[in-house]
């Protein structure tokens, strides 16, 4: 992922990097002036001028950066958002299905703003790092002798920052899966609303037990992998003191020029002391950048499809679908159990109604999610007017219908280029559905969607038919609806389609209305019985 970024933006970001090691350097060639001025009798004016170009352009070449870098990681951010929503769309209906909605959520907000962190990180890491290796090029031209002696120093500090690493980043990646399942959790918090205020002990359990948990212990696995870092980073800098009182109290007391050589060391090291711990810092926000760009790869990685998308409807006019022989296999994770669909035989026609009925968990919404081309058959064909429907064809085919399942989404337009005709014939069905009073259809989008379940669900009907598709399938439409709705959708609605050649497939447990029907399907255990 960080990869992709890089190479994405890679002219930006070699500027910004560039100009990051030119404020470092010049950080440092201030610092080598301010000990020169120290340990000299004299100033000379050529030195002031120095010292002034260089604080000028360790600013210009800081702001540079950081300005940059800022524009960096929200080009990033909208670039990483638009990747992931492209994967989205184009993946698998059923790998959706079973990564739930929290984890898309997870990568589009928090893991992308983490990633894109690293674009603002990165100037502090390279400038202080560039003072870092800039200082300690200075201590060695100050006194070899004095640098070989720090190297111990370094192993020993960067083997413990290592030993805390390996241990936080565990912590770090456990805090982001729990991450994930927070984020569940606070989706229930509104779509539970209801039954969480009916029932107090399941409010209060949900509270205490479940929320609270989550909530602690994201807290409790961030707070130790950081708290680790913070340690090594403190462990750091301890021994860079302990180091300067060696040199000053127990090395520095025969080498030559003493009194430079100590000003510089004790001044180069104490002005180290910022940056080395800065560096130190955004190690840790690194490592949660890179758990969280390892979340989103692991996500996007189930999205791939093998299915080309489509670059045009077929104008050719519906004359059969034909399952045959279809067999698919549902397995549902939180029950871990199995159900098969399947064998079926079906065939639907133009102008026709089909009805599918069968008891709760017979396969009727598996069916109809097989029809329309969300679930691809594990065994058998489909045939749309007798052309065999596999990957390369598949998103063509489902452009064939418009559906209404029982977890329907209503987004607030038609998604589609204004038409005129749109408006009016929608309102006019808005007006039949006794509707007109709380939405209206104005320039293709909806008024309000703020109304009750059985009127969104009316809503969704309006748009179905607007989509003007050769088959429509119906998921229980008519369950939550008033009598007279009812009435007007299987006597009126149905009729009309049927007269327009559509075809429709119904699923429905409205027995007094099977009359309507051309043909009933009936399904138990996943069989046409």
């Amino acid at each position: 992922m960080l990869s992709f970024l890089i190479r994405r933006f890679r002219g930006a970001l070699l500027a910004a990097a560039i100009a990051s090691v030119i404020s470092g350097s010049c950080s440092v060639f201030l610092v080598s002036q301010i000990n020169v001025v120290l340990a000299a009798q004299t100033t000379a004016p050529l030195q002031g001028l120095k010292f002034a170009l260089s604080a000028v352009a360790a600013m210009c070449a800081h702001m540079f950066s950081a300005m940059l870098f800022q524009n960096l990681r929200q080009r990033a951010g909208a670039e990483l958002r638009e990747y992931i929503s492209g994967q989205v769309m184009q993946a698998p209906f059923r790998y959706l299905e079973r990564v739930g909605s929290a984890s898309v959520q997870s990568a589009l907000s928090e893991h992308t703003a983490s990633v894109t962190q690293f674009f603002v990180s990165v100037p502090a890491l390279l400038t202080s790092g560039a003072i870092v290796v800039g200082c300690l090029i200075y201590l060695m031209v100050l006194s070899p002798r004095i640098f070989l002696v720090t190297l111990p120093f370094v192993a020993l500090g960067a083997f413990g920052y290592h030993l805390a690493h390996l241990k936080a980043i565990n912590y770090l990646r456990s805090g982001t899966a729990e991450q994930e399942r927070l984020f569940e959790h606070f989706r229930s918090l509104t779509e539970g609303a209801k039954e969480l205020r009916l029932n107090r002990a399941k409010r209060r359990f949900f509270s205490d037990s479940v929320l609270s948990r989550s909530i602690e212990s994201v807290r409790r696995q961030r707070t130790v992998g950081m708290s680790l870092f913070v340690a090594a980073s403190s462990w750091g800098n301890f021994l860079i003191y302990a180091f300067l009182g060696l040199v000053l109290f127990v090395i520095a007391g025969d080498i030559p020029d003493r009194a430079r050589v100590l000003t510089g060391f004790a001044l180069v090291m104490v002005y180290m002391v910022g940056p080395l711990q800065a560096l130190l810092v955004s190690i840790p926000n690194a490592n949660l950048v890179k758990v969280a760009a390892e979340r989103i790869e692991a996500l996007v990685r189930g999205m791939k499809s093998t299915e080309l998308e489509v670059t045009a409807v077929s104008e050719g006019a519906l004359r059969s679908i034909e399952l045959q022989s279809i067999r698919h296999r549902y397995h549902d994770p939180q029950s871990n159990e199995s159900f098969h669909v399947g064998p079926i035989d079906l065939r639907f026609a133009p102008g026709e109604v089909t009805f599918l009925v069968g008891g709760n968990g017979s396969g009727k919404t598996t069916l109809a999610k097989v029809l329309v081309g969300l679930y691809p058959p594990e065994a058998g064909a489909i045939l749309l007017n007798d052309e065999l429907i596999d990957d390369a064809n598949r998103d063509r085919y489902r452009q064939q219908f418009s559906a209404v399942f029982s977890d329907f989404h209503l987004f607030d337009s038609l998604l589609e280029q204004r038409r005129p005709e749109l408006d009016e014939r929608g309102n006019r069905l808005l007006a039949r559905l006794q509707l007109l009073h709380k939405v209206q259809l104005r320039e293709g989008a909806f008024t309000t969607r703020s109304l009750s379940h059985g009127q969104r669900k009316r809503l969704a009907l309006v748009v179905a038919c607007l989509e003007d598709r050769p088959v429509l399938v119906f998921d229980e439409w008519a369950a939550d609806q008033d009598p007279g709705f009812k009435n007007i959708f299987y006597r009126e609605v149905l009729a009309e389609l049927r007269e327009e050649g559509k075809s429709v497939v119904v699923i429905s447990h409205d027995d007094r209305y099977f009359d309507v029907a051309d043909r009933i399907v009936r399904l138990e255990n996943g069989l046409v019985v």
